[in-house]
């Protein structure tokens, strides 16, 4: 089943929810001059995910697409939508467009430096370099700068078929997703190093980036968008992924 919701002013969640795995699968548009599509879902989602999109825009219209890292749900049937939408450029890290992107796309990809802006029209999106943040050397992440939403990618990820919004705190149930990630056949999920996690250390100082942004909408690739103090929220997700990593690494 797939859900359509509007998380910020023109901002949709598109959500398919697989009870195989207990996991939503989520798609944010942004209904503007210049659509952005960010996450483009498995490339076996790719009909039900263009329906929902189709509810919403004409598809072809789409102009840009995004998403964190390379990764099936994250960018599986980007082609498909390149080929159905003959304006659609993809937008993507320096990283992501010379290890994978521009050899698997169909068309070029636009290259984004960290902080520059994507502007779609009545609304700018500011594009941040996350380097293993949710994972993944090429990550990175956008802020739409008017309404300040953060499109997450995994940060947040939570199992379940949860509801759309939420003002309630998620973390608890990032928690237990983290917690269950550590406890089955793939570990590391999100990746720990002292580099990532020491003082100074490269996660941290990217969390603590992304909390001083200030986003008052957090919208995750896997549950409940959170709305609310997204500061707040990030640092205590710097908090989480430190308590649950070390004590997994001091378990084993």
């Amino acid at each position: 089943m797939t859900s359509i919701t509007e998380i910020a002013p023109d901002i949709y969640r598109i959500s398919t929810y697989d009870p195989k795995i207990d996991m939503q699968f989520i798609q944010f548009l942004v209904k503007d001059e210049e659509p952005l599509l960010f996450h483009t879902g498995l490339k076996g989602m790719f009909p039900i995910v263009h329906d929902a999109v189709a509810k919403i825009i004409d598809p072809s219209q789409i102009r840009w697409i995004s998403f964190s890292h390379f990764e099936a749900d994250e960018c599986g049937s980007l082609n498909e939508w390149l080929s159905i939408a003959p304006n659609a450029q993809t937008v993507c890290s320096p990283i992501a467009a010379f290890v994978s992107v521009d050899d698997f796309a169909i068309r070029p990809s636009k290259i984004m430096q960290h902080a520059e802006v994507l502007n779609t029209g009545k609304y700018s999106f500011q594009f941040h370099h996350t380097p293993q943040v949710p994972h993944g050397w090429d990550a990175g992440l956008f802020l739409e700068t008017s309404h300040k939403t953060l499109f997450c990618s995994d940060l947040f990820h939570q199992f379940g078929d949860v509801e759309a919004i939420t003002e309630s705190d998620v973390i608890e149930r990032f928690r237990q997703t983290i917690v269950n990630y550590e406890a089955s056949p793939f570990p590391n999920y999100i990746p720990y190093t002292t580099h990532s996690d020491a003082c100074g250390g490269l996660r941290q100082r990217i969390l603590q980036e992304l909390a001083a942004l200030k986003p008052r909408t957090l919208a995750t690739m896997h549950g409940s968008t959170f709305v609310g103090d997204g500061e707040r929220a990030l640092q205590d997700l710097a908090v989480v992924l430190r308590e649950v990593l070390v004590n997994q690494i001091t378990a084993t």
